[in-house]
């Protein structure tokens, strides 16, 4: 899926003008003056449970209080989820939490960090994200949308969960995926991946996925496992493959504009603080999923690794022989695999 080319040019150009404009005021709430303090109004669709909004809340909040105010919107209330980055690029919002997908929409070359096995861990995510290979995405971002991505929050990895006990089927490789009916999102990029990994990827709403799994209308889901759990998939699964086939990252964005009017030390406040947010809720990630996949095996799942380079190769492989790769930068796959070992 892409904006149209008209409707990018439009915010690209908007944003290059706001970023020329720092001294005046923003729309909104948010304002230039550090004297009188500023508003920064973060919008997402997650809700306040969700452990990135927890770790702004708990992390970012207090560390910018000083001189600023955070204003957390949730459950899409301010701006609707995909939104968010065209409502900063405008400058009627300060902040959110952007993924990779949304910054493909308006960059094709993010594409590269949606696919699957670019990404191998959380500590690979970091190592990307502070690597000089990252640095043209961030320059993109805020030259042409106006946008700061000032720290990578992590997801979780997402696996394979079945319905099929491991004696009726144990995937090692991707040929034994073959037939399986694996729900995906419905988007292009989605179904791509399924059928990357060798499965018969089926596209349906997630409202729709746990009776699906209990008719056997599909064989089968992917998500990570604090998902399987909220979402009680074990209760009609029997195994989860930990393929680790995405190891889904988003972004704390921010205004440029806002960054670029505020003194040095208040810039760097608001860096170290994002930092402080994304750190804070990658331990909390990491430490769930652990705990969550004790949780599954006591509700009598079964959870194994695959091998996981024999899907690493085939996945890699059909995304490079594909028509989504020809927006990567020659030679940068290469790059990011090397910095993961």
């Amino acid at each position: 899926m892409s904006i149209p080319f008209a409707r990018r040019e439009f915010l690209r150009t908007t944003a290059a003008a706001l970023v020329a404009v720092l001294a005046m005021p923003l729309l909104g709430s948010a304002t230039a003056s550090a004297q009188d303090g500023i508003t920064l109004r973060m919008s997402t669709p997650a809700s306040e449970t969700d452990q990135r909004s927890l770790s702004l809340a708990e992390q970012f909040g207090p560390a910018v209080a000083g001189f600023a105010t955070y204003e957390p919107h949730y459950n899409g209330t301010l701006f609707a989820q995909g939104t968010e980055l065209e409502a900063i690029a405008t400058g009627d919002l300060e902040m959110s939490i952007a993924s990779a997908q949304e910054l493909a929409t308006f960059f094709p070359e993010f594409s590269i960090f949606t696919a699957g096995y670019v990404l191998q861990d959380a500590d690979h995510q970091v190592a990307v994200f502070r690597d000089e290979l990252f640095d043209p995405f961030r320059a993109k971002a805020e030259e042409e949308l106006g946008v700061k991505l000032l720290a990578p929050m992590y997801l979780g990895r997402r696996h394979v969960n079945l319905r099929q006990s491991v004696d009726e089927l144990k995937v090692m490789t991707p040929a034994d995926l073959a037939g399986v009916n694996l729900r995906m999102p419905g988007s292009d990029a989605w179904q791509f991946l399924g059928r990357a990994l060798g499965a018969n990827p089926t596209p349906m709403a997630f409202t729709e996925v746990y009776t699906a799994l209990s008719s056997g209308a599909v064989d089968g889901q992917d998500n990570p496992l604090p998902t399987v759990v909220d979402a009680k998939f074990y209760e009609v699964t029997k195994q989860i493959a930990l393929t680790s086939h995405l190891v889904d990252w988003n972004f704390i964005a921010f205004s440029k504009s806002v960054y670029d009017s505020l003194p040095e030390d208040q810039q760097q406040a608001i860096t170290d603080a994002a930092w402080a947010a994304a750190d804070a809720g990658r331990a909390s990630q990491l430490q769930k999923e652990e705990e969550l996949g004790a949780f599954l095996e006591e509700q009598g799942l079964t959870l194994y690794e695959p091998d996981l380079a024999a899907f690493r190769e085939h996945v890699q492989n059909a995304y490079l022989e594909s028509d989504l790769a020809k927006d990567w930068p020659e030679g940068l796959l290469e790059k990011i695999n090397a910095l993961s070992k």
